[in-house]
Order: C-alpha cells, then sequence, then structure tokens
C-alpha cells in the first residue's frame, strides 16, 4: 500500500535519488476524487539528522516559498512525517532538462538553435531576477542568489515553460550562511572566480553561471573540462574563455558578446543585473525573423525527447521538474560535475 503523507500526498514511485535527497513521484488527495501529480522530495535516511543537511533542506523551503514566479518551480507543502522527518512537496511538470534538450540535438549531430536557447536564457534570467530583487515582509531588499545554475537545474516542459529549480544552495542575504566557512559547496565548473577566492554571491556570480551554460548549450561541450577539483578551480580562475566563433563561426557576434560580458572574470564588467543580460537577449530575438515563443519551444523538447528515445530506448521519455537528483546523471558524462566541498584560498 502507498505511503500517505499528510493526510493526502500519496508516494506512489522513486524517480531518482542524489547526494542529498530522493524524489519520489506522487499525487496529492483531495475532496470529490480530486487528484493532481505532485513531486515529494525527501531528506536521505543516512542524512537525516545531519543538522547541516537539514538546515539546507529547510532553507530550500523558506526560499522557494517565498518566490511566486512562472519560472521558478514552486514548492506545494513542507511538513514533517510520522516519524519526524522533513518532506518538500513541489509541482511536477514533465519535460526536459537543459542538459538533455541540448543532448538531444547532439545526438542527432546538430547544435542547439541560438534563437531558441537565447530564448530559454531569457526565461531563466527572468527567473533570477525575481530572486535577486526579492524583499523582506517589509519591503526591504532581501535578495536571494541561487548559486547552482547548471544545464541540470534549468528545465524546460513539453509545453515550453522554462522552469528554474533546486534553490538548496541559495543564500538570502537576510540569513547567514549555511556552508562551511572556507570550503565552497556544488558543481565546481559553473562557480564564477571570485566564490572560489572566497567572496560572497551575488547577482554577477549567478549571471556568470548563466554564461557558463549558455555556452555549453550552443558550443555542445563543457567550457571548463579538468576533472580534478582543484585543477578545475585554478582553470576557473585563470583561463581564457574560448570564442564561441571558433565553434560555432555563424553564431551573431551580438550574441557572443553577450556570453562573453557575463563571463567576464572581473565582477564589476559583468551586466549589473539579470534583467540587463535578459534586455539585450530579448533586442537580439527582436533583431530576427524567427518565432521563438512557447510552442516552438514545445516543439524542440518534443523533437529532442525522440532523439534522446531512439538514442537511449530504456530509458522514461519524460521525467518530473522537481527531480533534479534524478537529472544528474541522465545526460551525457560530460554534463555533470558532482557536488563537492573543497578548500578554498582567499585573494591576496
Amino acid at each position: 500500500m502507498s505511503e500517505l503523507l499528510g493526510g493526502k500526498y500519496e508516494v506512489m514511485e522513486l524517480a531518482g535519488e542524489g547526494g542529498m535527497a530522493k524524489v519520489y513521484r506522487g499525487q496529492t488527495h483531495g475532496a470529490a476524487g480530486f487528484t493532481r501529480p505532485v513531486a515529494i522530495k525527501r531528506v536521505l535516511a543516512p542524512l537525516s539528522q545531519n543538522p547541516v543537511f537539514l538546515k539546507m533542506f529547510v532553507e530550500e523551503a523558506r526560499v522557494v516559498s517565498e518566490l511566486d514566479h512562472p519560472n521558478i518551480a514552486q514548492i506545494h507543502d513542507f511538513d514533517r512525517d510520522r516519524s519526524g522527518e522533513y518532506y518538500l512537496v513541489l509541482e511536477w511538470v514533465e519535460g526536459l532538462t537543459l542538459a538533455e534538450w541540448r543532448q538531444g540535438y547532439k545526438e542527432h549531430g546538430n547544435h542547439t538553435p541560438w534563437t531558441l536557447t537565447a530564448a530559454i536564457g531569457i526565461e531563466v534570467l527572468a527567473a533570477l531576477h525575481a530572486a535577486h530583487a526579492h524583499t523582506d515582509a517589509e519591503g526591504r531588499p532581501a535578495p536571494i542568489f541561487h548559486r547552482d545554475v547548471t544545464p541540470q537545474n534549468v528545465m524546460v516542459s513539453n509545453c515550453g515553460v522554462v522552469k528554474l529549480t533546486d534553490f538548496g544552495l541559495a543564500r538570502a542575504m537576510d540569513r547567514s550562511s549555511i556552508t562551511k566557512p572556507g570550503f565552497v559547496k556544488g558543481k565546481i565548473s559553473y562557480l564564477a572566480p571570485e566564490l572560489t577566492y572566497e567572496a560572497d554571491p551575488s547577482a554577477q556570480t549567478d549571471l556568470f553561471s548563466v554564461g557558463v551554460v549558455l555556452w555549453e548549450v550552443l558550443a555542445g561541450e563543457k567550457l571548463f573540462k579538468d576533472k580534478d577539483p582543484l585543477k578545475l578551480v585554478g582553470t576557473i580562475r585563470d583561463m581564457e574563455i574560448p570564442d564561441l566563433a571558433d565553434l560555432r563561426p555563424h553564431l551573431p557576434p551580438r550574441l557572443r558578446d553577450i556570453i562573453r560580458k557575463a563571463l567576464r572574470r572581473n565582477p564589476l564588467e559583468r551586466y549589473t543585473s539579470s534583467r540587463d543580460m535578459a534586455r539585450d537577449l530579448a533586442a537580439l530575438l527582436r533583431a530576427t525573423d524567427e518565432v521563438t515563443d512557447s510552442h516552438i519551444i514545445a516543439e524542440s523538447v518534443r523533437w529532442s525527447r525522440e532523439q534522446l528515445a531512439q538514442a537511449r530506448p530504456s530509458e522514461p521519455a519524460t521525467k518530473p521538474f522537481a527531480a533534479q537528483e534524478a537529472l544528474k546523471n541522465a545526460a551525457s558524462a560530460d554534463e555533470t560535475v558532482p557536488d563537492t566541498s573543497i578548500p578554498l584560498t582567499r585573494r591576496k
């Protein structure tokens, strides 16, 4: 018999498991036979008594509950089960991660369309703007920085809706850090250089991550390729960003300039805000004759999913947005750098 949480959330089957949590497919039960699919996220049993992981889990629930935006995967509920352990109930939307979307094109031997990549980037930036412009109950600025913008944490639904997910590492400026001082936690290959020197997260650190994501989706390969975490940090700090023109010479120069600005090593030289970067991308798209609305994005998701199904017929065609942990290994091996904690050095 399926487990029932909170008297209405039925836990149906495991959707995926990551380093910190398991995500289950479930459904909520209401009056008159009402049901709705949901994703249920629970901390792994070995970590359920670890105060650091529990604090991260609670912080994720708090942060997402305060961000009501169509491009942010929403939380429906947060509670404890009968044993006293926390669980999160999240929206269930079927589609592909950005990593999978890109991989579908790669399986077919194609690059992703730059116009659709830019359109998806605009939606991600809209989600980040909502987080960065967050205010507290008194209307005072209380920005939230995601700190983990990756292709695995950007989802594109079957309806062409883009969602930014997994705020488990997000830091709100009205809360102290819950990560260990002197260490960085997260997928290192998407970190801004200053974060490796123990700088505070900012809008510019998130924008650097967006730049890495867009560069990789367009290039079809990783930007920072070192597998060793310490070498990877050195690469992020010192490597000159390869020009996308060398990999895709027909990309618009303006698009390359926008991404290059997001990837400036000096955060003061990046965009002032996610909205400014989105405006530049939108202006570039307006200068084209191509349609990039949700219907076209949805069609591209369908096509990419078909390519993935042909390449990996044993895998399910759709996955839940909320199950980020389940998706981390779904794309090709070069897509994923595991969560890692490494010692930092301060800038001299």
